[in-house]
């Protein structure tokens, strides 16, 4: 999901600069979080630590990834269903609003089967 999991590991070239770290920001409060900060020997490292340590998550773009499949190119039967769909649920509407007892004309919705082209193409 791309959240925090609220532990980490930091690696440092010297031993010291680790040590004094480990002591200045032990019980530091970052964030309404304790941080437990400790210093790990060598031979207790896995050596599959940093294994992947660049790879970033990146939450998924849903907005970008919906326009795309709202925008796609559609084939006849596609957009035949789709048009379908809409003139039904049309249907639907005007009964529960004329069983409601509610004098309503609502305009009526026209569906092309055949899609209109989305590229113009020009004889020369």
């Amino acid at each position: 999901t791309g959240k925090s999991r609220h532990f980490g590991y930091i690696e440092f070239e010297s031993p010291e600069v680790a040590k004094i770290v480990a002591d200045t920001m032990h019980n530091y409060l970052l964030f309404e979080h304790l941080l437990q900060v400790h210093v790990v020997p060598p031979e207790q490292v896995h050596p599959r630590l940093w294994r992947g340590f660049s790879y970033r998550h990146k939450p998924l773009d849903y907005v970008q990834i919906e326009r795309k499949r709202h925008d796609k190119e559609r084939t006849l039967e596609e957009h035949k269903k789709l048009v379908e769909r809409i003139l039904k649920h049309d249907q639907k509407r005007r009964k529960r609003i004329e069983a409601a007892g509610i004098d309503y004309e609502c305009p009526e919705i026209v569906g092309n089967i055949q899609p209109a082209p989305k590229k113009i193409k020009f004889d020369d």
